[in-house]
């Protein structure tokens, strides 16, 4: 094997990456594995980290080896490893958990008080070899396409959301068609949605969400959100809001829009504090409201394996580019023009 490999890093407090050469890394316990990846794909984390915004600013420590969405196969194991093998093609849970605080004991490890991100807080992905826990590893199943599990990070995010609604014969509304609430379009289709309404002012990503099966786009920036839906639900409104923007307007047209006792799941992340009137839009409509964070461990791993295996959803229209590691910052330009789903890289 190789002493150096292919990465990409962030190593300087400023807008950009470098790629470069880094050392191969090595095993440190008998508890983890060495993966040599095969394809990995650009997260807006990633995006956030190029661009260096305030949130990198507060999380990133430099040098950081980027990158927690891939798959890959295993060519070394810890002694302790007994559930995969070498040859093994595998992604992963790049949130490495305590198993010690609260929310872990409780079986909530996704909310983990001491989570540790691959990718962000430690080496990740956007490498030749990545050094992963075995407890961390998703096998690869037969009959999925492979290149999707380069994407099971967000494709988790958005399964997580939809399944923390009430969405089997219910309405759903998802603000905000990024790559994750395109998916959530096609997830919310399988799981029955009688009608998946679809608000986001880019029109590339607008097409996205119609190629994954929601029922009806709108352009909130040409039309009048609030109005629409009211007039296509005969003034009920809708059953679920899926918030996926983290844009205060889509959030205050939801919450317009959402039935009484209906379903708010946030996914979107606010760059300021959100000023909202809670009487009228949630306490005296009994609105139900769930924060998401991460995929839950490993429940909604299974549920993964499971919508794809069905063969009622497809990932392909949200997969839009493929690069060489080396052309990152092309993938990472055109998502930053909005022009771009998940950008895979080689």
């Amino acid at each position: 094997m190789a002493k150096t490999m292919r990465a990409v890093i962030k190593s300087s407090k400023e807008r950009g990456i470098t790629v470069t050469e880094a050392p191969v890394p090595t095993i440190k316990n008998d508890d983890e594995v060495l993966i040599k990846v095969h394809k990995r794909a650009i997260c807006g984390t990633d995006l956030h980290i190029y661009q260096w915004n305030a949130w990198s600013q507060n999380r990133i420590k430099t040098p950081v080896i980027l990158g927690h969405e891939f798959y890959g196969e295993i060519v070394e194991a810890g002694r302790n490893v007994h559930t995969y093998k070498v040859g093994d093609l595998v992604t992963a849970e790049m949130h490495v958990v305590c198993n010690q605080c609260a929310m872990c004991r409780t079986g909530k490890a996704h909310l983990c008080e001491h989570v540790v991100i691959l990718g962000v807080d430690g080496p990740g992905a956007f490498a030749d070899y990545v050094v992963v826990p075995a407890l961390n590893l998703w096998k690869v199943k037969p009959g999925i396409p492979e290149e999707y599990f380069a994407i099971y990070d967000p494709f988790g995010n958005a399964v997580h959301t939809v399944f923390e609604g009430d969405i089997p014969t219910k309405s759903v509304l998802i603000t905000g068609a990024g790559p994750i609430g395109a998916m959530a379009a096609g997830i919310a289709k399988a799981a029955g949605a009688s009608k998946v309404f679809v608000s986001e002012i880019n029109d590339y990503r607008r097409e996205m969400a119609g190629k994954m099966g929601a029922d009806v786009l709108i352009n909130p920036a040409k039309e009048n959100l609030v109005e629409k839906v009211m007039d296509l639900t005969g003034g009920e409104g809708v059953d679920n809001i899926l918030e996926m923007s983290g844009a205060q307007p889509a959030l205050k047209d939801g919450l317009k829009v959402i039935k009484k006792a209906g379903n708010l799941v946030l996914l979107g992340i606010y760059n300021n504090d959100v000023t909202l009137d809670f009487n009228e839009a949630i306490i005296f409509k009994g609105i139900t409201i769930k924060g998401i964070n991460g995929r839950k461990m490993f429940d909604t791993w299974y549920r993964m394996d499971g919508l794809l295996q069905t063969g009622k959803i497809d990932l392909a229209p949200v997969i839009t580019h493929h690069f060489p590691m080396e052309e990152i910052e092309k993938g990472l330009l055109l998502m930053e023009e909005g022009k771009a789903g998940k950008v895979i890289l080689s």
